[in-house]
């Protein structure tokens, strides 16, 4: 039961201080706008881990996955390489939508954007389950095939 009680407290910190933070105001649209953005040509970043995404993601012709935070055995860790990998792979003045689990690590994704020169980045609200949530199609990946080793029959030594 306490857990609600600091989790509230913990959140409106991490929102302030990405929202006061940031130098420009991070904008947050509705999954409706979302999709039709995307039809329009936007780029959709999903900064949930590989395994999230490939359960089931977005959409979308033009969809990079990125993570934003690790999971450890510490607990959640933010992917150090995240703003050079966007940068890597998107310019400044491309027009991006942001994309996560429930809405919390778009937010934090998209403040770090904007804030290192991103002009054109939305954080797309409630994320993936509300894309879902919303009737809005998804695209599941193919399993990873392992392959298997082959097996080799022990046979005696033959004398020759």
């Amino acid at each position: 039961m306490g857990v609600p009680f600091v989790a509230f407290p913990c959140c409106f910190f991490l929102f302030s201080l990405i929202y006061f933070s940031s130098g420009s105001e991070v904008v947050t649209i509705h999954v409706n706008e979302a999709k039709n953005l995307l039809l329009s040509g936007y780029r959709y970043i999903d900064v949930r881990t590989v395994e999230e995404f490939e359960k089931g993601h977005v959409e979308a012709e033009n969809i990079l996955n990125i993570p934003y935070l690790f999971i450890t055995p510490e607990g959640r860790v933010k992917n150090p390489e995240f703003l050079k990998e966007v940068s890597s792979l998107c310019k400044e003045e491309d027009r991006l939508i942001v994309g996560c689990q429930s809405g919390v690590r778009s937010l934090a994704a998209t403040a770090d954007l904007l804030k290192i020169g991103f002009k054109n980045v939305h954080d797309m609200g409630g994320g993936y389950l509300a894309w879902v949530e919303n009737g809005h199609p998804i695209k599941m990946e193919e399993p990873k095939k392992v392959q298997e080793p082959a097996i080799v029959e022990d046979k005696p030594n033959e004398e020759l």
